[in-house]
């Protein structure tokens, strides 16, 4: 009985675990598909996480690579070139020297006695400057003033016994060949004395020439002797001395070597105003009155004279003056600082901005100004020209304008 019991309850669990069973599958099957829901949303969650990092990332690199971009722009200043004018200034320079300059020489030789004037006196001509002793000279002179007179007795006994025998021959006391002779020692002894006459006429001059005159009004520039000093003559192959250099500044002349290609440009007549260091601001006005008609050679200039009165003698002979010439120009040019040239293998160029990028354009240069230069080919007035290129510019490269001004602008 007890068994039976004990049966049917186990067979009354088995029943019902059988009833409970099909419950607890559904509860599992739906914990796994939550599971996997929450699973599902997490892994999206990543995603939009990891998505916006790498979107922020991204945006980042092309904010930074446009900002490179932009400060990889070279920055560059322009200037306009400057068209010259039709009768364009230049500026050579001159030396300024007197009308008339001289050095004065000895024609004697001696010992100098006395001097009259020194440096800076002004003196007209005629006006006695030195004086040179000469007792060799001077004994020389009495030598041939007594030979001359030798030679003059000499032709008055000659002619004495010319005019005797001639008388004589009228009688036939003497010979033709006695009245010959008579005749020839005349003609001899008149010839001495012409000699000797051209002789003492020369040692009077050599004697004349121990007093030193001015040779015309000027001023003393240099004295190079002193009392006491032996003399050479100019004339003589020893060392020359020259006692005293004159000059007359009341005229100046000025010479000027103007290149070949303005030679075309100069003419007589035209005026040229002088600038010197020692004048800030003031200009002399001068004239070109000839010029050589003939370029020179090794320099490859033009010869040119400029006179310039200076009657108060303000201008200073030897000085050196810049020497303004307006000279028609022959063809249209421009000016363009010198810091904007580039020197390359291929010739010189210039850096040109056109439409934000870089035109390497080939100049044919003129005329040097220090800082400026002349451009005779190759530019145009509306050229943006880039000042200070560096050396890694290259044409086509983009480059953006930070300053644009003209030659002479204020910096």
């Amino acid at each position: 009985m007890l068994s039976h019991i004990e049966d049917t309850q186990i067979e009354d669990r088995r029943r019902r675990d059988m009833q409970t069973l099909p419950l607890n599958g559904v509860d599992s099957e739906k914990r796994r598909h939550k599971s996997w829901i929450v699973l599902a949303v997490a892994v999206l969650a990543l995603a939009a996480l990891l998505l916006s990092g790498i979107w922020s990332r991204v945006r980042a690199r092309k904010a930074l690579d446009k900002e490179t971009a932009q400060v990889a722009v070279q920055a560059v200043s322009v200037v306009a070139p400057k068209r010259t004018t039709p009768a364009q200034e230049i500026i050579l320079p001159g030396n300024v020297q007197p009308f008339i300059t001289s050095p004065i020489y000895a024609r004697t030789n001696g010992y100098l006695r006395k001097w009259y004037f020194d440096i800076g006196a002004h003196v007209k001509q005629g006006q006695l400057l030195a004086v040179i002793e000469t007792p060799e000279v001077d004994q020389q002179l009495q030598q041939a003033r007594s030979n001359l007179l030798t030679a003059k007795a000499n032709l008055e006994l000659a002619s004495i016994t010319k005019t005797r025998y001639q008388g004589l021959l009228k009688s036939n006391a003497v010979s033709q060949q006695d009245v010959d002779n008579a005749v020839g020692t005349y003609n001899a002894n008149n010839a001495i004395v012409e000699a000797d006459k051209a002789a003492v006429e020369q040692f009077a001059a050599l004697v004349s020439f121990e007093k030193i005159y001015a040779p015309f009004d000027g001023v003393i520039t240099a004295r190079n002797t002193d009392i006491g000093d032996l003399i050479n003559s100019g004339s003589s192959s020893n060392v020359k001395t020259d006692l005293f250099h004159i000059a007359q500044p009341g005229k100046l002349r000025v010479y000027v070597n103007v290149p070949e290609e303005y030679s075309q440009g100069v003419k007589v007549g035209m005026s040229a105003d002088l600038s010197l260091a020692e004048f800030p601001g003031r200009k002399f006005q001068g004239k070109l009155v000839r010029t050589a008609e003939a370029i020179n050679l090794t320099t490859r200039t033009l010869l040119i004279e400029v006179d310039v009165d200076n009657p108060t003698g303000t201008l200073l002979t030897g000085s050196y003056a810049e020497v303004h010439l307006a000279v028609p120009s022959q063809a249209s040019t421009f000016l363009l600082p010198v810091n904007t040239l580039i020197f390359r293998s291929q010739g010189l160029h210039v850096g040109v901005v056109k439409d934000g990028k870089v035109v390497l354009t080939a100049v044919t240069p003129g005329h040097d100004f220090g800082n400026e230069i002349e451009i005779v080919s190759g530019l145009t007035p509306d050229n943006q020209v880039i000042i200070n290129p560096p050396d890694s510019l290259v044409h086509g490269q983009q480059v953006k304008i930070v300053q644009a001004s003209l030659p002479g602008d204020p910096k």
